[in-house]
This record gives C-alpha cells, structure tokens and sequence, in this order.
C-alpha cells in the first residue's frame, strides 16, 4: 500500500517522498484546507514545481504547515522536470487520498530524535525556527588555520525588520562579530580587545527580495557590501589587538554564541528571513543544529508580506497595553478572508469570559461572528474586516461598508469594562480557559495586515507559537505563459 501511494504522489508531482507517522486529525484537516484550495482553482492549472529543496505551492506548503505538529513528510524533488496538475476535484481527491494514507498509515524515516541535523554551508536555512530566540539555529566550527579567505557571503531574504542574521567569534567568544538588521537596515556589531562598536547603515532589506550579502575584511577595516555595493565600513584600532592566527572560528546564523548583555544596542533576536548560498571563508566544514532533534523548515518558495497562520498555533496579547478611548478600539483584519480556516480572532476578559470570536469555515463566503452568546452570520465581501469595540456596542464594516451594529447585553456589558485592563486578544485561535498559550480552532491562512487603532501589530511582540511567522506568507504559484520564474 505505502509503495502505491508513493508512486502516485511520484507520477502527480514528480517528487520523492518518505513520510513518518503523524498526528491524523490534524493533517486531515490541513489536507481538507489544501486540495479545497486545489477545487477553487480548477479553471486555472496549479504548477507544482520547485528548486533548492522546496518543490510546490501545495505540497511544500503542506510539508512546512506540518513541521511542527507531528507529522513529518520529508520530499526531495525530481530535478528539470515541471508536472502540471489540473485543478478539478477529481485531482484534489486523489491528492487527498495519496496524502491521507501517507500520513496515517506508512513508517517513518529520518532523522533520528537527538541527532544534530548536519548541513551544507550552502544550504537554504530558515532563519525564524528557534526554540530559544538567542540560541543559533545552525553553527560550524573551524580551525583558523583553515581559514583559506577573508569573506563571506551569503544571499538574505526577509520581510522583518529586526533581528539576528549571522555571528562569528574566535578565542571562545572573547571575540566576536554580529550582523542583524535593525528597522530595517543593516547593523554590525564587534568586540575585539578593548573595543565595543555598533553601527548601522546601508539599504533597507526588508523588502522580500534576495539581496547578495558580503562580510570581509581588509587590514583594519571589516567592510559589509549589499548587492555589490559598500554598505558599512568599520575601523578598528587597538594597542592590545592580536594577530590570531591559531585557535578555532565559530560562525552561527540566527542566534549568537555569547550572552546578549554584552551586545553594545539590544536586539531582538527573532528573524522571519532565510539565508541561502553561503559560501563562509571559503570553508568546507559542515554545519550543524544547535538544537539536537531539531528538523529544518523549508524557506518558502515565494513569499508575500503578511503573518502566516499554519494552523498549529496562535499569537496572544495582554490587553492592557492597548488604549481604549471613548470612541472604542478598532480593530483592523485584511486577507483573502474566504480562504482561510479556523479562528481569525478572539478576545476574552480578565474574568474568563469570551467576548468575541471571528471564525471563518474553509473557503466559505460567510464569517462567523460570536459575541457573548449570539452568533451572527456575516456574508463575506471585502479583503477588510474592521471591527470597532465601544464602551456599549460593536459595530463591524467591511471595506467602508458598515454591516452590523450589535449593542452589548449586560453580561458583555461587564466584559467589556474590564476586557482593555486586564483581558487578552488572539490573532489566528481561539483563546481557552487559564494558561496563555491554551487555545484551539487555530487558523490556516494569511493575514496580510492586522492593525489595532491604525497600528500595525508587531507579532513578536506577542506571546506567540514557533509556527507562526510574524512578516511573510507564502504565495500560491499560477501557470504563467512563460512558465514558472527561477528561485
């Protein structure tokens, strides 16, 4: 049976698949999200087509949801070869089919659990994966005899603007170099002997484009150049520096091997963004996880701004720290709404109580919409919903059409001068009882902005699952007549 169905998924895909057992209800119900996707796309063929380790909008995007919950779908695609896949249901069916008895019935393989994944230097490595914010996703470790060139490089791409990007030291961390971005720009950081220095310049990167990456030095100088241009330029001139030229180099990429104190500008560590290409001092050494048992995420394909919701977890706020004037709270949703699953959004009291909950059923036109104990139905029309919380009564629009004006009853009455002192807010679940992070429902989909009075709300800041990506959603590959455009 397992031979069979990997053959099919082979002949749909031109892919390889080696699948490990899974957590079935879930994968279902992503499955059940996915070839509905394949249903609404019928008049226009997907390509499922992919380089450099992520092979199609459907199934990769399947493989990364997954990742993280269980389920392990390990796929390598079949190199110079495009499948195109007819998007009627007859072909969704069979996608399902294939998929449901891989994740539910076949033996593992992979990795075993506590081995370190072990990686190229030129490998595509997503940034945003940690478990702990400092602790570096991949590392390598060399002598500095080896060392056979003063730079590397490396391709970036990201959407966040803050974050760690890539660290180096020698002599156990009595050294050491940072490169992070900072609203937006670069920022390196070094210590060496007496000297402390932190400087921040060049192009903005957070703009979804790959951007050709080079460290290096020359003399005193440790130079960063963007795309072939110089961004940054620092001088560094000491009594008590010396040459090193034994002991061992330590390069990591998104975290940092020393204690964040010693950092000259604090920086927050997480990074939505994906290294690929690297080429380190021109060494061949393989990297390594930090984290034993730990299975890199794919780098999506193509992205999109936004945070993207894979349907394991949730992003939650304390509501204390949002202002409530007298004119109420707006709160600000924009998507493709129609195709998204589970909870958008949920607020619930200091006391408990469930306020309010935005639900959307799969590839339904109509929004549910939970206030107190009266659900409304809300017919879906506009990439925008804008819900505005008042001191008495909740008014939603759509786009600039107002649509409901639902006065509080005396029960959400008392919520609801409680709920911006002491209450929380979920984007992309539905907040449980007790613990923050208890939630379920949660959503798949992406949500292209969300915004609390006309801010945009920054998710990590939140107290927020490892799955949720904060600034990039993956984007859905059509045909085009040219054919798919190269990574």
């Amino acid at each position: 049976m397992v031979e069979t169905v990997l053959n099919l998924i082979a002949s749909m895909t031109d892919a390889y698949c080696l699948p490990r057992p899974a957590e079935t209800a879930h994968t279902l119900r992503l499955l059940g999200h996915l070839t509905s996707r394949l249903d609404a796309e019928r008049a226009n063929p997907l390509v499922f087509w992919g380089v450099g380790g992520t092979w199609g909008d459907v199934l990769g995007s399947l493989r990364y949801r997954t990742a993280r919950t269980g389920v392990r779908l390990r796929c390598r695609r079949r190199p110079t070869m495009t499948r195109r896949i007819a998007g009627g249901c007859g072909c969704a069916a069979l996608l399902a089919a294939c998929l449901v008895a891989l994740v539910t019935g076949a033996e593992g393989q992979g990795n075993g659990r506590g081995a370190k994944t072990v990686i190229a230097g030129s490998s595509a490595v997503y940034l945003g994966q940690q478990t702990n914010a400092w602790r570096p996703l991949v590392k390598t470790t060399a002598n500095l005899t080896d060392v056979r060139s003063i730079k590397s490089t490396f391709e970036f791409r990201t959407f966040d603007p803050e974050g760690m990007v890539f660290y180096g030291d020698n002599k156990s961390g009595q050294e050491w170099f940072v490169l992070a971005l900072h609203n937006g720009v670069p920022e390196m950081q070094i210590y060496k002997a007496d000297i402390l220095i932190s400087v921040t310049g060049g192009p903005r990167l957070d703009d979804g484009q790959w951007h050709l990456m080079e460290v290096s030095t020359e003399g005193k100088f440790v130079l960063l150049e963007v795309d072939g241009s110089k961004a940054l330029m620092v001088g560094l001139h000491s009594k008590m520096v010396e040459e090193v030229i034994t002991g061992q180099l330590r390069l990591a990429l998104g975290g940092i091997l020393i204690d964040s104190n010693k950092l000259l500008v604090p920086v927050r560590p997480e990074m939505d963004g994906c290294v690929r290409g690297g080429s380190w001092l021109d060494l061949t050494t393989p990297w390594e996880t930090e984290e034993e048992g730990l299975e890199l995420w794919p780098c999506l394909e193509r992205i999109q701004r936004g945070s993207y919701f894979p349907g394991s977890g949730f992003a939650v706020f304390n509501t204390s720290g949002i202002e409530a004037p007298e004119s109420g709270v707006k709160i600000a949703l924009e998507g493709e709404l129609g195709q998204m699953d589970g909870t958008v959004l949920s607020i619930r009291g200091g006391d408990q109580t469930l306020m309010l909950v935005v639900e959307i059923k799969n590839n339904s036109q109509t929004i549910l919409l939970t206030f107190g104990n009266t659900v409304f139905h809300i017919a879906h029309n506009s990439k925008t919903l804008t819900l505005t919380v008042g001191q008495h009564s909740l008014n939603v629009t759509q786009g600039q059409e107002p649509v409901e004006r639902l006065e509080f009853t005396p029960e959400i009455q008392n919520v609801g001068q409680s709920v911006w002192k002491e209450g929380r807010l979920a984007i992309g679940g539905l907040l449980g009882e007790g613990e923050v992070t208890v939630g379920s429902n949660f959503l798949i989909g992406c949500l292209e902005k969300i915004s609390i009075q006309g801010k945009q709300l920054d998710l990590d800041l939140a107290a927020k699952d490892a799955s949720v990506l904060s600034y990039s959603c993956p984007v859905w590959q059509r045909e085009r007549d040219n054919g798919p455009d190269p990574l």
